[in-house]
């Protein structure tokens, strides 16, 4: 028996019914099932006019799943590699460096559960939170959160 082949309508539809994708991503992906006289960007520009495709729902639903364990500059460089550019990442990052501390905080405590002992334990933790990609101003002010915990016990 032959398999009926999907639309590229079809699959884009199923891509997105699955989760939130970016329009850099989503041409991606359909590329590969492309056959001649598709026409992949008219496809795209047909998403985003009937509102199955936005950018805005994306960066959205993208912040929401990596905003409780990484910082800023992974975040903005993550949009930046799915197409998210100009005012629109200007605006996430305003919105994104309001918290960031207390996010570094958190993550911190998740990790380690004491403050560290010396300068090599705290070169590690800092180290650690720097390769989540929160800026240094968030990890000095995790850090003295952690060890001002510690001095009140």
């Amino acid at each position: 028996m032959a398999k009926l082949q999907m639309s590229l309508k079809a699959r884009a539809l199923k891509y997105l019914s699955a989760r939130e994708h970016s329009r850099l991503e989503l041409g991606r992906k359909l590329a590969r099932y492309a056959q001649d006289g598709d026409d992949i960007e008219a496809l795209l520009d047909w998403l985003e006019t009937s509102k199955f495709l936005s950018q805005t729902r994306f960066s959205e639903s993208l912040i929401h799943r990596r905003v409780a364990r990484f910082g800023n500059s992974r975040i903005l460089s993550e949009l930046q590699m799915h197409g998210i550019a100009g005012d629109a990442l200007g605006d996430i990052k305003a919105s994104l460096s309001q918290d960031e501390a207390s996010r570094a905080r958190e993550v911190w405590s998740k990790r380690f559960k004491q403050a560290p002992a010396d300068a090599v334990e705290r070169a590690k933790q800092m180290r650690f939170l720097q390769q989540r990609g929160f800026s240094n101003a968030a990890i000095q002010a995790a850090m003295r959160a952690a060890e001002e915990d510690a001095d009140t016990l």
